[in-house]
């Protein structure tokens, strides 16, 4: 009885010290994780943020680049951090969906070791070829693929990464073969892309948005249910006969597993604030990225839809990867 009696003065105390830290949380600078390195889509989106929320937060909101093995870095990284709101990561839908599924010795699991926030944006996979290409549709390269022996190379951004998966599920739709060309990350992929080295494959839409606008690459079709409001010309797999592509991607802000749930109230409060800021909108439209902000509820849930999901591909498609 007395135990029990501790056990609940126990927990008051801690709900009543969680309840004071988070009235008067921020009250110093908070720090954005990103898994990924300075300069891409993913850095681009959260500075972006990061700027917006200094005047919502009243503190400053710094990013910092945590990069490397396929974003588990930076996730171990939060994961280990203090539970206070001031640590936050900031990730694409690989270091909490398909990482646990590709490697035995994550440090961290994300459904364990994270408290979602919320959903930032959503950015679509599209098919992309080179513009000199005399590739002008899905059924083109399909013909293609078909006529080449031993099947089409065509390029990812590494093995178990989105757009080796929604080549996976390209070549099952459309009963090709391609010869999958894993690169470290997209730049590369795109300099060879762009210099005829490869015939073609999928990358995030933020990531080739320049290209597509530049007319460097055509963009042949999105690995998603419906076209995509920023480029809505761009028919998807689906309407051109291709079915069962779908591989959105998103973007989402996690804090350490036990912050207190009035942190992270205030938390996806700010960023829904700065998510749907006109200017911030606009921006974030024009490089290719729709906002999409959730309750952390919301996150969870498709965090655990996705996790069931890409796992069952992942398996059933045999995809490994030791890195």
């Amino acid at each position: 009885m007395r135990l029990r009696i501790f056990a609940g003065l126990a927990l008051a105390l801690i709900a009543s010290i969680s309840a004071s830290q988070a009235q008067d949380f921020p009250n110093r600078a908070l720090r954005l994780v990103v898994a990924f390195p300075a300069g891409g889509p993913t850095d681009f989106v959260a500075r972006l943020l990061a700027d917006r929320l200094k005047s919502i937060l009243g503190q400053s909101v710094l990013v910092e680049n945590k990069s490397g093995a396929n974003a588990a870095i930076g996730a171990d990284y939060v994961a280990k951090s203090e539970p206070d709101g001031y640590t936050l990561f900031f990730t694409t839908i690989s270091a909490v969906v398909m990482n646990p599924h590709l490697r035995a010795d994550l440090p961290y699991d994300p459904v364990r070791d994270f408290a979602p926030v919320t959903r930032l944006v959503l950015t679509k996979e599209v098919l992309v070829v080179n513009a000199k290409s005399p590739i002008k549709s899905v059924k083109e390269m399909v013909d293609l693929a078909k006529e080449k022996t031993g099947g089409m190379p065509m390029f990812s951004t590494g093995v178990g990464s989105l757009p080796h998966l929604a080549l996976e599920l390209f070549q099952q739709s459309a009963g090709v073969k391609v010869v999958h060309v894993p690169y470290r990350g997209a730049a590369p992929a795109v300099t060879d892309l762009l210099g005829g080295q490869i015939v073609g494959g999928f990358l995030d839409l933020p990531v080739v948005m320049p290209q597509i606008i530049g007319g460097n690459l055509r963009a042949l079709g999105t690995a998603s249910a419906k076209r995509d409001e920023v480029l809505p010309d761009v028919p998807t797999l689906d309407e051109q006969g291709y079915p069962e592509v779908y591989a959105d991607n998103w973007y989402a802000l996690f804090a350490p597993a036990r912050t207190p749930a009035p942190v992270i109230a205030k938390l996806n409060a700010a960023f829904k604030i700065a998510l749907t800021d006109p200017e911030v909108s606009r921006k974030l439209l024009a490089a290719g990225a729709v906002p999409a902000p959730t309750t952390p509820e919301e996150l969870g849930d498709i965090l655990k839809a996705d996790f069931a999901r890409w796992g069952r591909i992942i398996r059933q498609r045999n995809i490994k990867t030791t890195e």
